[in-house]
């Protein structure tokens, strides 16, 4: 029995953790590697962004170790690695700060609520399977919010990197503000350790590419301010980081305030949102790069259990960290135990070197901010948008304004209502395109008689017509009068073959069009077919009885068995005056020696 229930277990395992069977020393020794390079870049990151978010540096320390083992375990992505984020950061800042002071043990124990809210949010979407919400948010609004956001974290940055010291961050969560700080009061020491800090993390990437370049632009700020301490003991002091109170992050169930809950579920649902989106690109990028299968609903799950778990640890709002994931896979990690050792070396890394950690100066993170901003500017992005698709830029550029100057939940919930608006705008004209054949080749080819200025004349009396997109509620009235005018232009063929396989979807709207589309032309003295419509299209016009009314004969699997069908249907006396002879069917019919 106890041989059995072990057999049972290991088996649940080996299903849940596929990658098990892989585990031997040498994965072991790449994901150790990749594990020690994520904790190298995540110190820095996690000091960073907890100081963006509002927060004292030990929870983004935290928000690095407990919610990135639990996500890497319980998720679907075996690179993916979860912490704080510049961009959530941001938004957590800015969508609290008007409620609390960035800081303060109220404004704390709010995030730390709305972190588990976030964490239920993303279970319940990925355990109702509901991850394909997230394929609603359109890149193009991701990356203006990312833009966006890139100018606030510059914003945000400024006063520490020019040593202005303290400010009230709720008054410059709109860049705007900023325009009241005076320049009189800058701290040369803070803007020479953020230059210093910023030349050493570009010219380290430059000239060694591997290197973790902000650690490295972080350490060279460090020495420099310790130095200039000693050397110029007598001016201002630089603010530091200060003491990590505890490398362990202690459990304790975050104090729920009832008179903010209503405020914090808008809150939570912008960021949860905004971490899925961010979470399942990422995961879809290294997915395709390794050739791993991807689920996104245990990958929401995952997400959800790591927020839950890490906000009774004094973690705040993870997800996905593009700084971190992929160069977790470029450094080799081979399954989720690469970030599982980067949370443990952080863990240590904390432990041991607290005071050291403690020196360092808050202009030399701001300085590495100012690095990660001009990064996610995406400048090259832009001008590529701007040549390609100019309905793309504008929503892009509504979107990054939207983040500058309105609540960050706003912005990217504009944004994705834009992508949608103009994806709809698009369907709502599909292609109509009248056929017919080449003349120039032999054999004759059927094409797109427009373009073609060799094309043959159309038949008087069939319209052959290629539909190309759905025909749903929102398309039937462009449709419509489409069809509409092909009916009253003068001389209209009575006869309408549709060439419908690219027809992929039509609702209750686009039947009912084809119905009153039926009737007009039997009304004409001719017909309505169709070529190869799928079998989903089928099924619904069987459901509503149109298919009775159609008539199998009207619907063909080939364009020669229809053209074959068709044509000796067509009047007679018409045929008798025509000179197109569009079809090889024509020289069956009357009139063809006089043409």
């Amino acid at each position: 029995m106890n041989r059995a229930h072990t057999f049972q277990s290991a088996r649940w395992l080996w299903r849940w953790w596929p990658w098990l069977n892989q585990l031997g020393p040498q994965q072991l020794r790449a994901d150790a590697m990749a594990g020690l390079m994520g904790m190298v870049l995540a110190l820095p990151q996690g000091v960073a962004f907890a100081a963006l978010a509002g927060l004292p540096v030990e929870y983004g320390v935290y928000t690095c170790i407990v919610p990135t083992i639990v996500a890497a375990l319980a998720g679907s992505s075996w690179h993916v690695t979860s912490g704080p984020t510049n961009t959530i950061s941001l938004a957590i800042l800015a969508m609290l700060s008007p409620i609390a002071k960035p800081g303060s043990p109220e404004f704390i124990q709010l995030v730390l609520v709305a972190t588990l809210m976030v964490g239920a949010m993303q279970w319940l979407i990925g355990a109702f399977r509901l991850g394909a919400m997230a394929n609603f948010i359109s890149p193009v609004a991701l990356f203006g919010f990312t833009s966006g956001a890139a100018w606030l974290i510059a914003t945000h940055a400024l006063p520490n990197l020019l040593g202005w010291g303290a400010v009230d961050m709720a008054a410059l969560v709109t860049p705007l503000d900023s325009s009241a700080l005076l320049w009189d009061h800058v701290n040369a020491a803070a803007v020479g350790v953020s230059l210093i800090t910023l030349g050493g993390a570009l010219l380290s990437k430059k000239w060694w590419p591997r290197a973790p370049h902000m650690l490295v632009g972080l350490i060279l700020g460090t020495l420099w301010s310790m130095g200039w301490s000693l050397v110029q003991p007598d001016t201002l002091p630089l603010q530091l980081v200060g003491q990590v109170p505890s490398p362990w992050p202690a459990f304790g169930l975050p104090q729920i305030d009832t008179h903010n809950v209503s405020e914090l579920v808008g809150v939570a649902f912008a960021l949860t949102l905004v971490a899925l989106g961010q979470t399942i690109s990422i995961a879809k990028v290294l997915a395709d790069r390794s050739g791993q299968s991807l689920d996104p609903n245990r990958e929401f799950i995952g997400q959800g259990l790591s927020n839950m778990v890490g906000a009774c640890f004094s973690a705040y709002v993870s997800c996905g960290s593009l700084n971190r994931s992929l160069p977790n896979y470029d450094a080799g990690a081979r399954t989720p135990l690469a970030a599982v050792l980067s949370a443990a070396f952080m863990l240590l890394l904390v432990g041991l070197s607290a005071q050291a950690l403690a020196q360092i100066p808050m202009a030399a993170i701001n300085g590495l901010l100012i690095l990660v901003a001009w990064n996610l500017m995406g400048w090259d992005q832009w001008l590529q948008l701007w040549r390609m698709h100019r309905r793309d830029f504008a929503i892009a550029a509504v979107t990054a304004l939207a983040t500058i100057t309105l609540r960050m939940e706003v912005a990217i919930l504009l944004g994705t209502l834009l992508s949608l608006f103009a994806f709809l705008l698009r369907t709502a004209k599909p292609a109509m395109r009248t056929m017919g054949f080449d003349q120039s080749r032999e054999p004759r080819r059927f094409v797109v008689i427009e373009p073609q200025t060799q094309a043959l004349p159309e038949c008087p009396q069939l319209k052959l017509l290629r539909m190309e997109g759905e025909v749903y509620f929102g398309a039937t009235p462009h449709v419509a009068e489409n069809l509409r005018q092909l009916r009253q232009a003068p001389a209209a063929p009575s006869h309408l073959l549709v060439m419908s396989k690219s027809m992929n979807f039509i609702d209750y709207a686009g039947a009912q069009l084809w119905q009153r589309e039926l009737k007009e032309r039997r009304a004409m003295g001719g017909d309505l077919y169709f070529h190869r419509p799928r079998s989903e299209v089928l099924a619904l016009w069987q459901r509503i009885g149109f298919l009775q009314e159609l008539g199998q004969d009207n619907i063909f699997e080939d364009k020669r068995s229809a053209i074959a069908a068709i044509v000796p249907k067509l009047n007679g006396v018409t045929c008798a005056q025509c000179r197109a002879r569009v079809f090889e069917e024509c020289s069956q019919r009357p009139g063809h020696g006089d043409a």
